[in-house]
């Protein structure tokens, strides 16, 4: 849904585009773990771990500093905490933007499998799987709206 130059998901069209996602996964291969990107993966990926029925998840914070166009991994959380992360091994956002969440995490953990719901263009080469293509604008998740 486009209002005022934003995109507004609703749930019941988010929960589709995980389930579409689901149907890309599991065309590309066999994956046993699940590694959600905090905060926004956690709902994508708690759905994915459903639909898949993949019970090993971990979940790792990527931190931004203001003024400055680098990520790092967050301090609280060192790659290592995560585990061994492998081509079986599915790292879950709710967005590929720019891309650079991604391009961290796959420095760190380079053999797995990078899948995201929506990609705007700039961030689309970043993701290995994703359920649809957004324009670059504003993203409005079904949890980020106050009733």
């Amino acid at each position: 849904m486009l209002q005022s130059n934003k995109i507004f998901i609703k749930w019941d069209d988010f929960h589709q585009d995980v389930k579409d996602l689901c149907s890309q996964i599991k065309a590309s291969g066999q994956y046993n773990k699940i590694v959600a990107i905090a905060r926004g993966g956690l709902v994508p990926a708690g759905i994915i771990a459903y639909e898949l029925g993949i019970r090993n998840t971990a979940v790792i914070n990527i931190a931004t500093y203001v003024g400055s166009e680098h990520l790092k991994l967050d301090e609280v959380d060192r790659p290592e905490s995560v585990g061994k992360v492998d081509e079986h091994t599915l790292i879950i956002d709710d967005l590929a933007d720019q891309g650079q969440t991604f391009r961290v995490m796959r420095r760190a953990f380079p053999k797995g499998k990078f899948v995201t719901v929506y990609v705007k263009p700039t961030g689309k080469k970043e993701a290995d799987l994703y359920a649809r293509e957004l324009p670059d604008q504003w993203i409005v998740f079904p949890w980020d709206v106050e009733e």
